[in-house]
């Protein structure tokens, strides 16, 4: 153990050498930090008070921008309660909700735990006055099983709308369009069908066993400080009962390009004007997803693998080949990266019933070598990888940097997007309840919190803090403040007679360092 630990950090300094090498011969990497290590700067308990203070306002007041209009928001929706039996308002439902993916619990008996205390309770009516206890979280399941859920996610667009008119992503745009990363991903997994609108499949190496799992379509916005907030959700489920079909493995389920289609027509509904460009992986590259672009006049780069569309890399190949004097070629270094471009414009695409509809569209493929150090040898390697997109634009020299680094690869921020839910806290993986609709409206409850979260640590007012203490740590000691610490009230209720001003980075640079580990 004590050997494998040498040798990593053995070739951890072998690769800072190499960089330090490379850049001085005039390669670019971006910039990265580590947090420090380092004893508190506190020196009384009265200084360190005084801290947790100030860095609980400012999160509050980023938080504050966002939430008492979403919780107005929320109130409208109906609620299906007997009203001569209800204890606790809708908007205090949703708040518990909230806060329970906000400061990162994993469940509704540690939400049960940690967010009816009165400390946290004290502390939360300096902002709303009018609250007078936090419900158990089973009555929150309950009110979750019989309202209509969706109506939540669109109280969130509400929110995201507003922000929009607002201008409050205008510096952060691509050439002003909004990048929108679509990508599926697993929710959970389970042995007993519990809704029939769950998706099913056999248990390889088991005859005659099935489990039953929830899988989401997710669309997010990418920005271009690294920020990448939730956008709208579409959940893969059946349609029938499955009890009427004789064969499971007959039985049609529903998949990722149907819910694709099903996206894409409430994202055109919701946002009719907003100018897109879609960042999508390889499973979407053909006809029917292209031409939905198109229509909706959204632009897209779709990654291309080797083995599909094999028309469309034919006509390239030969299109490339007769650029002998390289004007459809660039080389350029980006992140410790020398890369060639090489690309096709106008590619005829057929497809459709006897191939009858066809599309213009063209094509990007880049290579790349870079060096590295061997994990097994610790020798300097080089390695080489390739890319390639399908694009709704022609390329040019001009463009070319831009669309595939600065647009194609931010599709890899919806990946550690679903990563960081997944395994960083939101407990995506967590169902909270079986009911489909419950567990509908906990997910869209996430996404709020997510949201929430991602603004304050990209907030101006908050990023110096956040690259000092990490971004777990900075959730974690805002938890731990709100729900233990006695914190001075009469200071967090000013907060609500001056309202501040919400206002975001705007450097990438940070994200780039390792904070987030």
């Amino acid at each position: 153990m004590r050997e494998a630990v040498l040798k990593r950090h053995e070739r951890r300094r072998k690769q800072r050498e190499l960089r330090e090498q490379l850049k001085r011969l005039g390669m670019q990497y971006p910039r990265t930090s580590t947090l420090p290590n380092r004893k508190s700067g506190h020196k009384t308990t009265e200084e360190e008070q005084e801290a947790v203070q100030a860095a609980t306002e400012e999160k509050l007041k980023v938080s504050y921008q966002l939430l008492p209009g979403l919780l107005e928001k929320l109130s409208r929706i109906p609620d299906p309660r007997d009203p001569k039996k209800i204890k606790h308002r809708i908007t205090v439902m949703m708040l518990y909700g909230i806060l329970l993916f906000m400061f990162q619990l994993s469940s509704r008996r540690k939400g049960n735990e940690e967010l009816t205390g009165p400390q946290l309770l004290e502390n939360l009516r300096s902002l709303f006055p009018d609250l007078e206890d936090m419900p158990h979280q089973d009555t929150l399941c309950r009110l979750l099983q019989e309202m209509d859920v969706d109506q939540i996610e669109s109280c969130y667009l509400d929110l995201v709308r507003d922000l929009i008119r607002r201008k409050k992503f205008r510096h952060l745009l691509r050439k002003k369009r909004y990048l929108v990363a679509i990508d599926g991903t697993q929710k959970y997994v389970m042995k007993e069908c519990w809704d029939e609108r769950y998706l099913h499949r056999r248990v390889q190496g088991k005859d005659g066993e099935w489990e039953y799992y929830a899988y989401v379509l997710e669309a997010v916005l990418v920005f271009t400080n690294g920020m990448v907030l939730p956008l709208m959700s579409e959940f893969l489920e059946n349609s029938v009962e499955l009890e009427a079909v004789e064969d499971y493995e007959k039985w049609k389920q529903d998949c990722e390009l149907k819910a694709f289609h099903r996206l894409a027509k409430r994202l055109k509904r919701e946002f009719p004007k907003l100018p897109f460009t879609l960042l999508l992986d390889g499973l979407y590259a053909n006809g029917p997803v292209m031409e939905a672009c198109r229509k909706n006049k959204w632009e897209f780069m779709i990654v291309l693998k080797d083995k599909s569309l094999p028309s469309v890399w034919e006509e390239a190949d030969g299109l490339m080949r007769l650029d002998t004097k390289g004007e459809y070629q660039l080389k350029r270094d980006w992140q410790g990266r020398r890369q060639i471009f090489r690309w096709a414009n106008g590619i005829e695409y057929d497809y459709g019933v006897n191939r009858r509809k066809s599309l213009t569209i063209h094509m990007v493929v880049c290579e790349e070598a870079f060096e590295e150090i061997d994990a097994k040898t610790g020798c300097v390697v080089t390695k080489t990888t390739r890319h390639a997109w399908i694009s709704s634009n022609p390329m040019d020299r001009k463009n070319i940097h831009e669309r595939c680094n600065l647009m194609g690869r931010k599709r890899w921020l919806q990946e550690n997007n679903i990563l960081k839910e997944k395994h960083q806290g939101y407990s995506y993986e967590h169902i909270f309840s079986h009911n489909w609709n419950a567990m509908k409206g906990y997910h869209y409850l996430m996404h709020i919190a997510r949201m929430i979260n991602e603004m304050v640590l990209h907030s101006v007012s908050l990023i110096e803090h956040v690259k000092e203490v990490g971004i777990q740590s900075f959730i974690q000691k805002f938890y731990t403040a709100m729900v233990y610490r006695k914190l001075d009230t009469e200071r967090l209720r000013r907060l609500t007679q001056v309202p501040g001003q919400l206002r975001l980075v705007q450097e990438e640079d940070w994200k780039t360092s390792r904070l987030a580990a």
